[in-house]
């Protein structure tokens, strides 16, 4: 039986199984074929398009909404996987609204884009519903690579150099595959066990082992998986979060996001995982959101954003901080934590406001206190483990444009490594775009 949003601390059970299920649902429902057939007619299939200027992964987004517009959505998710093979969770995760849509002409003349992530789930679901893997191995090469790491980025790597006739071992310290798409997206992105189902068929092209609970730093070295291996492709991911920085942060009730989101997304039971009644999460970017959001969909009674810096500077888009509002989030701009107070457990927390410029932010001695019972850490995520002797760019793994790092034979890509954005979209490039120079080597 539900417990209430009234029912003090952090407590499972706020709100019934009904209302779970129907706060859980999917974001977006996908298109009916009807539906998809409208909005593709929206296309205007411009000629040097802006949209396909604006992927990440370059897919030629005109062709593929053409191929929908004419009644063949698999051609169209052919389209799409060639550039993207995760393509039906970047269709869930991608931010469409900053992207592709953002650049579609119809956005600038009406200000309602072309709905293109939905139409790319579309395609990608109606071919993944067929079980088949459009994509055939090459002649096998006889070559071995590593895969640390089965995120998007390792993932995105090793398929294709599996398609180019490469062996691939990814090595995964996590009981699943599928990195952050499996444990660091919001539940109600990615609904009905999609992320494993995802990893499952792209796993069909063959040629792809992967090893579970093997990690850098656990029995696993670099200086062995270069002597064991043609090459070595590192997508190991930000595993550090950062400190708030405030006193009173190591009392109870205060946890990192992503655990969080983790904890939520592996659930079987959303009504036994408990959440605070007062919750308030520090941070400004997609994790804070996606973890504020799902605080108040599992029953939190107040649920608060609090970013340090404006409005215009958060991480998190205006469809992200608009979604957060439409569930009944508070966003406070301009004000950092100072203090979080109660006799072990949390109680309170202490916000201190914020003026920001010239990139550095000041406190103005003001301060405001916010009852909080769970307060969430959502302020950015570091490196953590990365083999010496890789020269690092600031706090990542230097990388040049093709992925390759400063050891011979190593490559990185992903959030670990330097340049780009940390996005879904982004990895599967730069796994992509890594695989292809590792090819070149190999059969140079």
């Amino acid at each position: 039986m539900a417990q209430g949003q009234m029912a003090p601390g952090i407590v499972a059970g706020r709100l019934s199984s009904d209302e779970l299920a129907a706060n859980f649902d999917d974001l977006h429902p996908a298109y009916a074929p009807h539906e998809a057939a409208v909005a593709a007619d929206r296309c205007y299939f411009c000629y040097d398009a802006p949209c396909q200027t604006a992927c990440p992964t370059e897919i030629d987004i005109p062709l593929f909404i053409r191929q929908i517009q004419t009644g063949h959505p698999e051609a169209a998710a052919r389209t799409i996987l060639d550039q993207n093979i995760l393509g039906g969770m970047c269709a869930r995760v991608c931010p469409t609204e900053t992207l592709c849509e953002e650049a579609c002409v119809r956005e600038a003349a009406e200000g309602k884009p072309v709905e293109i992530g939905r139409l790319q789930r579309y395609a990608t679901d109606t071919l993944m519903a067929r079980g088949v893997h459009p994509f055939t191995r090459a002649a096998p090469s006889g070559k071995r690579v590593a895969v640390v790491g089965a995120g998007p980025a390792g993932l995105a790597c090793a398929h294709r150099l599996a398609m180019l006739g490469h062996d691939v071992v990814i090595h995964e310290a996590r009981p699943k595959a599928g990195g952050l798409n499996e444990f660091g997206i919001a539940a109600y992105k990615a609904t009905g066990g999609f992320a494993g189902a995802e990893v499952d068929w792209l796993l069909q092209i063959g040629g792809i082992t992967v090893e579970q609970g093997s990690a850098l730093g656990q029995g696993l070295t670099l200086d062995a998986l270069r002597a064991d291996y043609d090459a070595v492709f590192l997508s190991i991911g930000l595993a550090g979060v950062n400190a708030l920085r405030a006193a009173g942060e190591d009392k109870d009730g205060v946890r990192d996001a992503v655990d969080f989101i983790a904890e939520l997304r592996q659930a079987g039971d959303l009504s036994a995982l408990p959440v605070g009644r007062n919750v308030v999460v520090i941070g400004g970017g997609m994790t804070a959101i996606d973890a504020a959001v799902q605080s108040k969909l599992l029953g939190a009674e107040n649920v608060t954003v609090a970013y340090r810096r404006s409005r215009a500077e958060m991480g998190a888009s205006h469809f992200e901080q608009d979604l957060a509002a439409s569930k009944g989030v508070r966003l406070m701009f301009n004000v950092m934590p100072v203090a979080v107070h109660g006799n072990g457990s949390a109680v309170e927390i202490e916000l201190e406001y914020t003026t920001s410029a010239g990139g550095s932010v000041t406190g103005t001695g003001e301060t405001v206190r916010l009852a909080a019972d769970q307060v969430f850490k959502a302020i950015g995520q570091t490196l953590e483990g990365a083999p010496e002797g890789l020269e690092l760019d600031g706090r990542k793994i230097k990388v040049d444009g093709s992925g390759r790092t400063s050891v011979p034979g190593v490559w990185a890509g992903g959030d670990c490594a330097s340049g780009g954005e940390d996005l879904t979209v982004t990895a599967v490039a730069e796994g992509r775009d890594a695989a292809m120079d590792i090819h070149a080597q190999l059969s140079a």
